[in-house]
């Protein structure tokens, strides 16, 4: 049992899908995990490691927020009682952050965007973030920071 914790990870975090596009489509702000509602052939699908993040988004509606986009694609072993892939999610936070994320996301520009998807703890867990979308003009400007720092570290390496 302990040793399947370490291979996990250092807090028992197994990681199952990144949402790589979110950072550079979105400028972040702010970040919460929380918990996800899944049936049981999701969590199988999710053990084997399938997932997808990528259209993925949050919505607030009646209190709730659920994640809509996401794709678990459906168990292999699965029967006729499989899941429907893209349906969408029940988010678990408490009402207090739902309040504050509410009042975050409502604004104009705004979105709940999920980051991440993992287990801890055995548990399925999302990343949360509020973000507004980039411009063009801003895409590019990370494009040149991050190749000017490739060029710094190039430049490092060679110096020693």
């Amino acid at each position: 049992m302990a040793q399947a914790k370490k291979s996990d990870g250092a807090d028992g975090i197994k990681m199952i899908c990144r949402n790589k596009r979110a950072f550079h489509e979105y400028n972040i702000f702010e970040s919460l995990e929380c918990g996800v509602v899944l049936t049981g052939t999701e969590v199988k699908s999710l053990r084997d490691g399938s997932a997808s993040l990528e259209d993925a988004y949050a919505r607030i509606t009646d209190g709730e927020v659920w994640m809509v986009g996401s794709d678990i694609p459906e168990y292999a072993m699965g029967n006729r009682l499989n899941h429907k892939p893209k349906r969408p999610r029940k988010l678990l936070l408490h009402r207090r952050e739902i309040a504050k994320f509410a009042g975050k996301a409502s604004e104009r520009g705004y979105t709940l965007v999920p980051l991440k998807m993992y287990f801890k703890d055995g548990r399925a867990k999302v990343e949360l973030a509020v973000a507004r979308g980039k411009q063009a003009h801003d895409k590019r400007q990370d494009q040149k920071k991050a190749e000017a720092q490739r060029e710094i570290r190039r430049v490092m390496k060679e110096r020693r």
